[in-house]
Formats: C-alpha cells, structure tokens, sequence
C-alpha cells in the first residue's frame, strides 16, 4: 500500500483525547489510514510521497451533519428573502417541483465543491424531494465523482395539503413507494465498512410534511437493515404550534413516541427545546445537526448549544450543518463554525463558545452526530481526512500568535490543501477531482430553467 508522509506543520491540530497542537507536526500516511502522528522529527524521513507543510495550519477534515444541496439551485431567490419557515417553504416548493436528476447532480456538484474547498471531507445530504423521476443516486454519483465522502439522506414526503401537511400534494411520494426505494438504495449503496465513503440513512422530512406512521416503518427499516434515521425537528415556532395541533404534543414528545430517539437517530435545528427535552436527548444519546446560519436567515431562534444546560454540557452528540443552500445561500464549513461561535455569545456570554469548541463541533462533533468512529481527528487508525490553510494570507495578518483561533475568529476562508481518505482532492488551492466552469455554467442555466418552470 502506498505511503504518504505529511512534514513540517506549523501547527498540527489533532483533535485527540488530549486535543494536543503540535508544532512542526506531521503524519504518515499508509493508504488511507493515519499510521503515525507528532512531531516532524519522530516520523519517518521516507515515504512513496512526500508532502511539506511549511506555513500551513493542518486540521482534521471538517465533518457537515445537515445539508440539502439541491437548493444551491434556488439561491437568494427575491420573493423567498425576507420569510420565515414555512412562508419561504411555500415560495419554494413550486419551483422545486421543476428539479430534474441533472439538477439534482449538478447542484450536489456545486455544493460539494464549495463544501469541500471551505475544508470539509464528509458531509450528509437530505434529499427529500423527488419529481421528474430525480433520484438519491443523482447525488450519490456526484459525490464518488468529486472524492467527497458521503452520507447520503433518502428523503421524504407524503402529507400533502390536501391531508393537512404543509407541501403541495404535486411533490409528495406515496409511502409504499417511499419505503420501496428507501430499500433499494440501502440495498444498493450502504457501506458500514470502516472508512466508509458512502453510508445511507433514512430521512423523513419532518413533522409537518409525512404522516406518523411513515416515521414508525422509518424506524423498523432503519434497525433491519442497521442504518442512522434523521429528520428536522423543534426548528420553529410554527413547527411547535403544529404538532400541538394535529398530534397534541410537543414536536420531541410526538417524536419519542415514534422510536425517534437513541444512538441511531439525530435532528436537525432543535431551536426550540426545553432543558428537561435537551438533558433527554443526552440520557438517550439522541444526536443534534447545529445549524446556525439557516436559523439565523429564517429567524428560526438560536439553540441552545452553550451554557450549563445546553446540548454540549448535557453531552448530546452535537455538529454543525450548514444547512440548505437557499437558507444559507452558502456551503462553507468554516464560516458556519465562526457562526455558531459568535451566535452563542449573542446573549451576552463572550466565554459562551470558544473558537477551539466550534472547531470540536465541526470535527469530532460531527463524527458523533453521524455515529462514525473513524473520522473527525487526526490519531492513529482514522481515516486520512486532513485540510490545509496556508497562513501568510492578507486575512491572517497579525493573527499569528494564535492561528488555530484565527481561522475562526478571522474572515472565512477557503483552504488551500485537502485530502480525502488518504487522496489530495485540493491543492493550492484549486479542486483536483472535477472541472469547475462547465458545472458552474451549467448548473446556472438549470437554475433559471427552474425559475421558469421550464
């Protein structure tokens, strides 16, 4: 197996049980697995390839727990600007109703550029919505194109308005289809392998979009065949008012009765929870994809992620999302980690999250969220997932005393280096894997035709 010896760090930031920073650090790499860790001078001085870090910041690859990469195609759209959930759902998904397979390829494309170029190496898409005979595997053939390792979410809906769901009927799937499909991609793609790229999981839209039962059969699909569950949940008010209505509870408590919590299972958003609500997702290992960008955009509310009673110190399995690409309008897995960083000191605690404990969130948080074992630190037996940023750039200036923070604290940037089970996927900079103008040209002209509704 080819080797790979990775020398002279700056900083190496492990994210191991001592979360050590090693100066001059490196690795050595065998295949796609991480051999040896620590300082330059303790690793070997060979290997089949030699890569030198000199004036860079090496992390671990960072790890996006929520994502619906279709929307890349809906960005900034005017009459969706200004609306809250379900008010900019209900703009949106006419025109989603347009989407074709070769929207849904060329949209995963271009977020997953922009994922992987902002420093992530795995990353977890819900697609729940399938017309014009679009597919799971639209995605899932962009991703093994482009080097991303993938969780790739089989989505749903099936209540529609005419049974008092929020999505117009015309974009809604029958549930014994739903649940067909739902085996043939498992069936089809699953890997549970250690070093995985591509895991399927289960992903019911939400409360407010299929019916209870579709949860339930969610569930005994999900323990049959040994994969994860995920759904949005307790994202808005109006999600809240809802579930009251229609099933007389609180969205976490309709979603217990239903199996929906355990090791398995993790929700998007959990804005709207209660302490005694939050403390049961830790007791029961219940994971949370933190999305603070689109909670923002939407005027979702903040979760509540710090403080003695938050998801963190309650030891729910927490990483970040960085949501829908037209509730975000963007895919950079640094910029949603400054964001979370800042959005929890809004409330007046500038020790609320530290830019080394947003930095935990995008790496070993999202590795919990997505219960892999392999991923989201750089310590012997885990996967060669690894970015790069170069230091002597313009927007780290004068923050060199601290660079681990600055990538934080200081503007976003994209990274200039990035390997992918053990494979350089960036460097210097530019995306190795694919061509990005024909994508990009591409993908604009589909999104106008979308628009069109031609």
């Amino acid at each position: 197996m080819p080797t790979t010896l990775i020398r002279h760090a700056e900083i190496l930031v492990t994210m191991d049980a001592e979360r050590r920073e090693i100066p001059d650090g490196g690795l050595f790499i065998r295949d796609n697995v991480v051999e040896q860790v620590g300082p330059t001078n303790e690793l070997p001085d060979q290997a089949d390839g030699v890569i030198d870090m000199r004036g860079y910041l090496v992390i671990p690859g960072l790890i996006n727990t929520h994502h619906h990469m279709y929307q890349t195609l809906t960005r900034a759209v005017p009459a969706a600007q200004d609306a809250d959930l379900f008010n900019w759902l209900k703009t949106l998904y006419p025109i989603w109703a347009n989407l074709t397979g070769e929207g849904v390829y060329t949209s995963a494309l271009v977020a997953m550029a922009e994922l992987i170029l902002s420093g992530c190496t795995t990353s977890s898409d819900h697609l729940y919505i399938f017309p014009n005979d679009c597919r799971v595997d639209d995605e899932i053939r962009a991703a093994q194109e482009i080097g991303l390792r993938f969780h790739a979410a089989r989505g749903s809906m099936s209540l529609g308005e005419s049974e008092g769901g929020l999505p117009p009927d015309r974009v809604t799937e029958k549930e014994s289809d739903i649940l067909k499909d739902c085996q043939r991609v498992i069936e089809t793609y699953h890997s549970a392998v250690p070093y995985s790229m591509l895991q399927i999981v289960l992903a019911p839209c939400s409360p407010f979009s299929v019916t209870p039962d579709l949860m339930r059969e969610t569930v005994s699909m999900a323990e049959k065949y040994g994969v994860t569950i995920h759904t949005h949940l307790a994202e808005t008010i109006d999600e809240e008012q809802f579930c009251l209505d229609r099933f007389g509870r609180r969205p976490v408590e309709y979603i217990e009765d239903l199996g929906w919590m355990g090791s398995r299972v993790w929700h998007a958003h959990c804005v709207h929870m209660s302490e005694t609500e939050i403390a049961h997702f830790g007791a029961t290992n219940t994971g949370v994809a933190h999305c603070p960008s689109s909670n923002m955009r939407l005027a979702s509310g903040v979760a509540h992620v710090a403080g003695p009673k938050g998801l963190i110190a309650q030891h729910v399995p927490t990483g970040l999302g960085v949501d829908g690409s037209a509730s975000n309008d963007g895919n950079h897995m640094l910029g949603e980690a400054r964001q979370a960083m800042l959005l929890q000191r809004v409330k007046g605690d500038p020790k609320a999250l530290t830019g080394r404990e947003a930095l935990e969130l995008a790496t070993l948080g999202g590795a919990s969220v997505l219960r892999r074992d392999d991923i989201g630190s750089l310590v012997v037996g885990k996967a060669a997932d690894l970015i790069g940023i170069r230091l002597n750039k313009l927007d780290y200036a004068g923050s060199l005393h601290d660079p681990v923070a600055a990538i934080v604290f200081c503007a976003p940037q994209r990274v200039d280096w990035s390997m992918i089970n053990g494979k350089v996927v960036v460097d210097d900079g530019q995306l190795m894997t694919v061509e990005l103008p024909p994508i990009i040209e591409r993908h604009n002209q589909l999104s106008r035709s979308m628009m069109r509704g031609e």
